[in-house]
């Protein structure tokens, strides 16, 4: 029962410690929010990213050319070479007269195809990796293995996607760090003026042998309440932003290729980051005080 009692008077005091010092608790306040929101555009990115990475990988492939001279033994290790690599996740063959028949189903091409006294198409593998960062170094095992004449992936689009993903998420990573360490030092600076407010009440708590956690609480959950306050408006923004931009753009950015997270499935989870981050970066910043100016 005590407990309870000491633990509601530290939310009393907390609250009435944001009100006091409101002019330095808005900007605390504000700078969580706008780091939140940072935090929130960054996972967002990140999510999206990773998924659109994942989407890529799935519908991405190499396309290795068999030289026309190739037995069916040269086949068959072909397909074992290929398939033993690390970075392998299907890997499919694709005799001359299998493609020739597909592109038969085109009646133009058909005919072209019914003039020639030869099949001009070559025998492929369309192979499929684990990890399309890793796509470049793969294709160039294959392509120096014995039989195979050339190698297809579409580099040059690949390797600008990844090199803009990688730069877009490590950007979005600093920034966050950032304004973390930002916002903790304007809390604790908060958190600190409570406390020489108090000096006096801090005495004589000390005097009469109040324990250093009975102290201490209620700085700690002033600082985890202006991160919590702070943490609102980035929720909201997250909920009804990403909403609003997924609609928008109709679940697409730019191409077909380049699909968005449908907000049902992100921006909860999002939000629940939000505010936890929030907290614990408030905490942190009212820890940070609690150790420096306090010395209890």
């Amino acid at each position: 029962m005590k407990m309870f009692r000491i633990i509601r008077k530290s939310f009393k005091d907390a609250f009435k410690s944001v009100f006091r010092n409101f002019s330095l608790s808005m900007a605390s306040i504000s700078c969580t929010s706008i780091t939140l929101i940072i935090v929130a555009i960054s996972l967002l990115v990140t999510y999206n990213v990773n998924s659109i990475t994942k989407d890529i990988e799935d519908v991405l492939t190499i396309v290795a050319f068999v030289d026309t001279n190739a037995t069916d033994e040269d086949i068959k290790r072909l397909d074992e070479d290929i398939f033993n690599l690390s970075n392998i996740y299907t890997n499919e063959y694709k005799s001359k007269e299998e493609i020739k028949a597909q592109l038969s189903e085109d009646e133009d091409l058909k005919q072209i195809l019914d003039t020639l006294d030869e099949n001009p198409v070559q025998s492929t593998f369309v192979i499929s990796v684990k990890d399309v960062r890793k796509i470049s170094e793969t294709a160039n095992q294959i392509k120096g293995m014995d039989k195979i004449v050339s190698v297809k992936y579409g580099e040059s689009l690949v390797n600008k996607l990844i090199s803009m993903f990688d730069i877009i998420r490590n950007a979005c990573i600093v920034a966050v760090v950032a304004l973390i360490l930002v916002t903790a030092f304007l809390i604790g600076n908060t958190i600190k003026i409570t406390i020489f407010s108090r000096r006096n009440e801090i005495g004589i708590m000390r005097l009469v042998g109040t324990s250093n956690f009975v102290i201490k609480q209620p700085f700690l959950i002033e600082g985890a309440v202006l991160g919590l306050i702070g943490s609102i408006i980035p929720v909201l923004l997250t909920i009804y932003g990403y909403s609003f931009l997924y609609d928008y753009v109709g679940g697409k950015v730019f191409t077909d290729l380049i699909v968005l997270v449908k907000p049902n499935v992100i921006i909860y989870q999002v939000s629940l980051v939000l505010l936890i981050v929030g907290v614990i970066v408030g905490m942190f910043g009212s820890l940070r005080a609690v150790r420096k100016y306090l010395k209890v």
